[in-house]
């Protein structure tokens, strides 16, 4: 195997990050040296290398959830990643948090598609772009991206709905989210998913920004939308409660670094009225 050492491997279990002892917390962004992750890991179940001659400028590669990790080595949550480098980055899937988040995506689909779905022939990378290639029927398999909406809900009192989902850490209030469904625009699911979890009817649904969110494989489009009927219903399936809130009265809102706190930073800006 030709292993070019320009350009970083990120070595994921789980969804934690595996870097060596020697990286800090600010160059977990910047992969592990490819001689050395095939070296150390060579040998680990279910572990793969991706190819590194291919024209891919950002590689992910697993381990499985039992393989040990050796001395000199340690593992950091991806979450706790965005955390470590959020401050003074967007949510555009660019700089340290958009490589890191690439790379998790791509580990991730690795795993997913080590096999052709088509004949079942174990599938290889493609050497001239990001795919799996089947060497027996040579289908093609991309990455999987799965759009979905999330959206800051205003009033005309200046307040903004905030909801706690059952997943939630416990106290944490974020955005109304769903993803989209065949056949359906973008402004449609924002206001089904406000509808069924919430049970508000909205108005004014306005596109703000979009970030790669691989957990495990969304690209969230982020809008704002105005109240217009209804009364506060949580569903219960997935939302516990969701209230209106006020910019001097907030619970605690998710972490740094995710477009849900792009969006309700922006309103405690102004950036909305």
């Amino acid at each position: 195997m030709s292993i070019d050492s320009s350009e970083g491997i990120f070595l994921f279990q789980g969804s934690a990050l595996v870097v060596s002892d020697e990286t800090p917390d600010t160059g977990i962004a910047n992969g592990q040296s490819p001689e050395i992750v095939h070296q150390v890991f060579k040998d680990s179940d279910h572990f793969e290398m991706p190819a590194v001659d291919a024209p891919v400028t950002i590689r992910g590669a697993s381990l499985g959830k039992d393989t040990p990790i050796p001395a000199g080595w340690r593992t950091v949550s991806v979450r706790q990643g965005l955390s470590l480098l959020a401050a003074g980055t967007a949510v555009d899937g660019k700089g340290p948090i958009g490589r890191m988040l690439r790379a998790y995506h791509i580990a991730q689909w690795r795993q997913d598609s080590a096999f052709c779905g088509s004949c079942g022939t174990r599938n290889t990378d493609a050497p001239d772009e990001l795919a799996r290639l089947c060497p027996a029927c040579g289908r093609r398999e991309y990455p999987r991206i799965s759009p979905a909406v999330i959206t800051l809900i205003l009033n005309d009192d200046g307040r903004a709905l905030l909801a706690h989902n059952k997943k939630f850490a416990d106290k944490v209030y974020s955005l109304v989210a769903g993803f989209n469904e065949a056949g359906e625009s973008l402004e449609s699911t924002v206001a089904r998913e406000i509808r069924e979890e919430v049970g508000l009817e909205v108005k004014d649904i306005t596109y703000i920004a979009s970030q790669p969110w691989p957990f495990p494989n969304s690209l969230m489009l982020g809008f704002t939308a105005r109240y217009a009927g209804g009364e506060i219903h949580p569903d219960g399936i997935e939302i516990e409660d969701a209230r209106w809130f006020t910019r001097d009265d907030l619970p605690n809102l998710p972490g740094s670094g995710s477009v849900s706190r792009y969006l309700i930073n922006g309103w405690l800006s102004h950036q909305y009225d």
